[in-house]
């Protein structure tokens, strides 16, 4: 019950504060920009990553039945797999309109004019889907046994390997792939674009530049390490040291915490976010008061 109750109040935050960003992005005209239009996009990630699997999840923690039908099971992970793989895509996508924003300042409108962005959009939910139907249809096509018991919070891929009874050793090395891909890849390429953006904002002469500089990417950093560190240690390590409790918790982390932090990362830090969302209540007590 006490999980319950932490869980409910993470993912009442995460409706809340998600829907808050997609709302300013197309109320306030000061943030139509890309930086503006990807995080737009993690927001609607972020809800339907987590609608995919907290309210099965909240339904398993109150009551006595703590199962899922195999198609419930099927449904939540083609859905989770693949908006997971899509915020991967999306969080390298946002780390090269941070890159294009400190090292070509002058170009940035250039570069990243709206046609590129919607671009980029596009990819990032084809990834996802293209994720999804390479890992997810091997996975439920393994034969389950009936005596084994799916120990975690989510269907997900090592736990559904877990509970095979036959030979899993393409499944493993799918997911093996498919984890270089989806994150050591991005890892690198975000790892290298951050490495250029370092040496262009010790470049900065001013200090008011190097710290607006910073503060442009930092959040964008913060929500980085929340989400690929969780998701790497689940993914990436091999399935024989794969240790089922700490992975079930750190599954339960990128689930429903990360989710939660990433509006709080960036309302609270983001100047622009601030002021959007002092104008929108401003704007509502004018409206009550006339």
């Amino acid at each position: 019950m006490v999980l319950f109750v932490v869980v409910s109040v993470f993912y009442m935050v995460t409706l809340v504060g998600n829907t808050t960003i997609i709302l300013l992005f197309h109320l306030d005209p000061h943030l139509r920009t890309p930086m503006y239009f990807f995080l737009t996009n993690l927001s609607i990630l972020d809800l339907c990553f987590t609608t995919s699997s907290i309210p099965q999840m909240l339904v398993n923690l109150w009551g006595p039945d703590k199962t899922i039908s195999y198609l419930g099971c099927a449904v939540q992970l083609y859905i989770f797999l693949g908006l997971a793989a899509a915020e991967c895509v999306l969080l390298l996508v946002m780390a090269f309109d941070r890159y294009v924003a400190v090292y070509q300042p002058l170009h940035y409108a250039a570069i990243m004019h709206p046609q590129l962005c919607h671009k980029l959009a596009f990819l990032v939910w084809a990834s996802g889907i293209f994720g999804t139907l390479v890992q997810s249809p091997t996975t439920m096509k393994l034969p389950f046994c009936h005596h084994h018991q799916l120990d975690g919070f989510v269907c997900e891929v090592p736990a559904l390997i877990r509970l095979a009874c036959g030979d899993t050793h393409i499944n493993e090395l799918q997911i093996s792939v498919i984890g270089a891909v989806f994150l050591m890849g991005p890892i690198l390429l975000i790892l290298i674009s951050y490495g250029h953006i370092a040496k262009a904002v010790l470049a900065i002469q001013s200090r008011e530049g190097r710290s607006k500089a910073f503060r442009t990417c930092s959040s964008h950093l913060a929500i980085f390490f929340l989400y690929y560190c969780s998701a790497t240690a689940v993914y990436i390590q091999p399935r024989s040291h794969f240790s089922q409790e700490r992975g079930k918790f750190l599954t339960l982390f990128y689930t429903v915490v990360t989710p939660t932090l990433n509006p709080l990362i960036y309302t609270l830090r983001n100047k622009d976010m601030k002021e959007a969302l002092q104008k929108l209540f401003g704007r509502d007590r004018t409206s009550s008061v006339e």
